[in-house]
């Protein structure tokens, strides 16, 4: 809390979230956790990074009972509905190279829906490299292929994704 309050360098509380997928922790103390660290965000005036896996309700319910400052939703796997209640909630929404995947398709309907001031995307290196590299250990330089794929999903082109991530990540991040 010291650091998040007060090291310029410090930007977001976070990775935080609920991960129901593997059930490694009980669900009650992730829960529990997730909230003092919205709690914990309250108190900094810092935005959030959200995990969320296989648990968008539960989150959405804890984000509206302790709202942060702003946030984005980390690493997309919802739907398209997922998307529109996080962006009504003033999140944003960050794309991985999953999006890339055959079997992507409602992450794909999401990202041509999620309007152009709350996208964002990402590596979530090491994990998700995007086609045409899925398979490798992923890395920052494949974000190239996420975003060529996000672009034409779109309609824009590359330079006009990456000027509009560019903007909502220096707006989120208050960079």
């Amino acid at each position: 809390e010291r650091l998040a309050s007060s090291h310029p360098r410090v930007v977001a509380v976070g990775e935080i979230g609920l991960d129901f997928y593997y059930d490694h922790s009980p669900r009650d103390e992730q829960q529990a956790w997730f909230t003092k660290f919205l709690q914990l965000a309250q108190r900094v005036d810092k935005p959030v990074v959200l995990h969320i896996r296989d648990a968008h309700d539960e989150s959405r319910a804890a984000l509206a009972a302790t709202p942060p400052p702003g946030g984005v939703v980390h690493c997309f796997t919802g739907n398209l509905a997922d998307a529109q209640q996080y962006v009504a909630m003033g999140l944003y929404v960050s794309f991985s190279g999953i999006l890339t995947f055959k079997s992507a398709r409602e992450i794909q309907e999401a990202a041509r829906w999620v309007p152009a001031d709350r996208i964002l995307i990402e590596t979530d290196c090491p994990y998700l490299a995007p086609v045409p590299m899925r398979g490798r250990r992923n890395e920052p330089s494949f974000l190239v292929h996420t975003a060529a794929f996000v672009a034409q999903l779109r309609g824009v082109t590359v330079d006009e994704l990456a000027e509009m991530t560019t903007a909502n990540a220096h707006r989120l991040f208050r960079l």
